[in-house]
């Protein structure tokens, strides 16, 4: 299976140009069955990402535009009484897919923001007290727009978590950026729908044998010290769950079957640590005020753990 896997993630990188490590932590976070949070500047390719992902794939695609009007019903679905028939009908919502891109999150009240991610906890839907469940592939990619403020909706920390991995999408190098500038003006570049390189059904084969990828002792006491050091950190105000222990865990494992290996090595922990993270955590005022990122002080968390032998 990891041929069929290689052969994504080649065609994956060849559409999406300047982004080689988002694309890997946004596959090894559908693999291991989590969520992302994407966080960037307009124009940078997110949508397009998660749109070749899921062609990629050959899973459904749907994208939510989130908007201060919109309505828990707008994403789960809504019950309607059919006149013609004289019963009601449900019309299931766009959360009934494969991969929904959740566009712009935090410009929803909390009470929209609450109806999504309860979906993505308990992978089904209650409509007018009748329970749907969700495709077993079911994954979430929400967006934020980190230089907008106003009209904006926080998403509260406790909601944050629910996210495996967010991700900051930069943007390219100068010749990354060049190349693909020269494939849209050559018409190099479409936006229909790719080949699928792989089905569903091999999908969840991969995600199977992802779980029998072996973790150590040595390696998960690895994993508790960097969680708990967030915990006892003056920098920090408030530390990582015991839900991000479990979610870098879990993420090792898919990074470590992407490499090629069936056990995971600190290495892979250090890779995903930082995404897994910086938004679990809350910086106390005096770092904020001396400039400090959440990302500089997982860094300095990480080298301060001795690494196992």
């Amino acid at each position: 299976m990891r041929e069929e896997l290689t052969s994504f993630l080649v065609k994956y990188e060849q559409r999406i140009i300047g982004q080689s490590l988002n694309l890997r932590l946004l596959l090894s976070a559908i693999l291991t069955g989590g969520h992302v949070l994407l966080e960037g500047v307009p124009g940078t390719g997110k949508t397009q990402m998660v749109r070749t992902l899921a062609s990629l794939l050959g899973g459904s695609f749907n994208r939510i535009q989130f908007t201060p009007d919109l309505l828990p019903s707008d994403i789960t679905g809504s019950s309607i009484y059919n006149l013609k028939e004289g019963s009601f009908q449900t019309l299931k919502g766009p959360i009934f897919t494969n991969i929904l891109l959740a566009d712009e999150i935090n410009r929803t009240p909390a009470k929209t923001q609450a109806a999504l991610l309860e979906a993505m906890e308990e992978k089904q839907v209650t409509i007018q007290g009748e329970t749907y469940f969700l495709p077993e592939v079911f994954f979430v990619v929400a967006t934020q727009n980190p230089i907008e403020f106003e009209g904006t909706y926080p998403l509260p920390e406790a909601q944050q978590d629910r996210f495996l991995f967010k991700l900051q999408i930069n943007f390219p190098s100068f010749e990354e950026e060049k190349n693909v500038l020269r494939q849209v003006i050559d018409h190099r570049f479409s936006e229909t729908a790719d080949t699928p390189v792989l089905d569903l059904t091999t999908f969840l084969t991969i995600r199977q044998e992802i779980e029998t990828v072996t973790i150590g002792d040595g390696v998960l006491d690895y994993i508790m010290q960097l969680v708990r050091k967030t915990r006892e950190s003056d920098a920090i105000r408030f530390g990582a769950s015991t839900r991000a222990g479990i979610s870098i865990g879990k993420a090792s494992q898919a990074w470590a079957y992407l490499a090629g290996r069936n056990y995971v090595t600190p290495d892979d922990i250090k890779m995903v640590t930082k995404p897994a993270l910086r938004h679990r955590m809350q910086l106390s005022p005096y770092v904020e005020l001396e400039g400090g990122t959440v990302d500089q002080i997982i860094e300095e968390l990480v080298g301060a753990v001795p690494v196992p032998r």
